[in-house]
């Protein structure tokens, strides 16, 4: 009883290691399909959910492809990031080896695009920083306030217009120090953002916008996209 429970275990240690092999190996020409179709500048990082592996690669269908890109693999600042997750990916497991796959059919796409304040920060200027505050943003800058240098703190929104992030600057404020009311507005109009999110791939399409401790957070979603050549 003692060999069969020992032989049944090795069976079991090798068929995990076949199973985490062939997932390591479908990950990496994955990730290459992936880089190709969507017409990136890197090889993103990429992990196939779901276990055990095998099952799924033998029916040619992956519940979860799990996708990590960074600004370099978009050809965007540094700082930038999107994790997708493509759901419902079908394509078999000899053609994704064998480097013959046409098309890609997948369900769902759905994710998220990080904008990193930095980035904010230099679209709007020097000298000026973009932060979250609650629900909303918070932006500081300098002005020159009778010969003085002041620090100004600004309250804003984040909002999509189409595919535009637009930061809308409602109020702000000089410290301790009184300035006219229609110098204060034309700073606060200066502060105003509008960037245009890139094109992204798989054709995901610009959803919902949040912020988020380490930059506004863009919600992407897709349904019924094929990753073609």
């Amino acid at each position: 009883m003692r060999a069969l429970l020992v032989v049944l275990l090795l069976l079991g240690g090798l068929a995990l290691a076949a199973d985490r092999g062939a997932e390591a190996v479908a990950e990496d020409r994955v990730a290459q399909l992936v880089a190709e179709r969507g017409g990136l500048t890197g090889r993103p990082e990429v992990e196939i959910g779901g276990f055990p592996f095998l099952p799924q690669a033998v029916g040619g269908r992956y519940d979860d492809v799990r996708i990590g890109l960074t600004g370099a693999d978009l050809g965007q600042p540094e700082g930038t990031r999107a994790d997708v997750s493509l759901r419902g990916v079908q394509v078999a497991l000899s053609d994704v080896l064998s480097g013959s796959v046409q098309q890609v059919p997948v369900e769902r796409v759905d994710g998220t695009v990080t904008v990193p304040y930095d980035l904010l920060s230099r679209e709007l200027g020097q000298d000026v920083t973009v932060s979250r505050d609650g629900d909303g943003l918070r932006v500081g800058t300098t002005v020159q306030i009778a010969g003085q240098t002041v620090p100004l703190i600004a309250t804003g929104t984040v909002r999509l217009d189409g595919d535009t992030l637009v930061v809308d600057v409602a109020e702000a404020t000089t410290a301790g120090v009184d300035a006219p009311g229609s110098f204060v507005d034309q700073v606060s109009d200066a502060l105003d953002l509008r960037y245009g999110i890139p094109q992204l791939p798989f054709g995901l399409q610009v959803t919902g916008v949040a912020p988020a401790d380490d930059g506004v957070r863009v919600q992407v979603a897709a349904t019924d996209t094929v990753l073609d050549t």
